[in-house]
């Protein structure tokens, strides 16, 4: 459903300007300066945060870390930027950008670990090459992740689930704490607003941290992969 236009929506955005990034470009291999941490701080970023739940939750937890929110329809993240502003938190910044630029925001190496949360399935296959764990999106996530820098992905969409199991193995990412029903294990989690409304309906949550590997590490087998099809010659999307 698409969220309706708020209210006062350009008055309230400027009275949140402190977490709002614009121009973004002149930060590439800055952010930590921006935020006032050292070079080893970890610099971690969310695509997709929509209301902001997720991520300001993060930044209340890590304060110790500093965090990159990026959300491109503006009443939802104008929702997480008043969340930030509330909650008067320091290690959390916001911009609009489309995921495909991202290399132009940030310097190679310079982030730590990305968090995709519920990402749009774009079911029909015509339009996979939209899927933000399609292989397209990760030759962009390579050129900004560390050496062993992690994705933490959570999808509801089993679908979506498989084929990106399969995205993430042929791209050479290692996979780890790979479960198909996240809220039945004991795995540390942080709900999104989206998740806590469809895991009350009992659907099951899959989650999984994929791993860029370093150059001659043995990636780790997906663990409890029954099920899975295997990806057929030419199968491409």
């Amino acid at each position: 459903m698409r969220m309706r236009k708020k209210k006062n929506l350009d008055t309230r955005m400027a009275a949140c300007a402190p977490w709002l990034v614009t121009g973004p470009e002149a930060l590439r291999g800055a952010w930590r300066e921006r935020f006032g941490a050292g070079e080893g701080v970890s610099l971690e970023l969310e695509i997709g945060c929509g209301k902001g739940g997720f991520i300001t939750e993060m930044a209340k937890q890590n304060p110790d870390r500093c965090f990159v929110a990026v959300e491109r329809v503006e009443s939802a993240l104008l929702m997480a930027l008043e969340k930030a502003k509330e909650a008067g938190l320091h290690n959390v910044l916001f911009l609009s950008t489309d995921a495909a630029l991202l290399g132009e925001i940030f310097a190679p190496g310079e982030i730590d670990r990305i968090y995709l949360n519920f990402s749009d399935p774009w079911p029909p296959k015509r339009q996979h090459k939209r899927r933000l764990t399609h292989p397209l999106f990760l030759a962009v996530y390579q050129s900004i992740l560390k050496e062993a820098g992690e994705i933490c992905f959570k999808t509801d969409n089993k679908g979506l689930f498989e084929d990106s199991v399969c995205y993430f193995s042929q791209f050479g990412y290692g996979l780890f704490d790979v479960t198909f029903d996240l809220h039945r294990t004991d795995t540390p989690n942080i709900m999104t607003e989206y998740e806590r409304n469809f895991s009350e309906q009992g659907f099951p949550i899959y989650r999984l941290v994929a791993r860029r590997m370093l150059p001659g590490t043995r990636r780790t087998d997906v663990r409890g992969n029954e099920g899975f099809p295997a990806k057929k010659s030419g199968d491409e999307e």
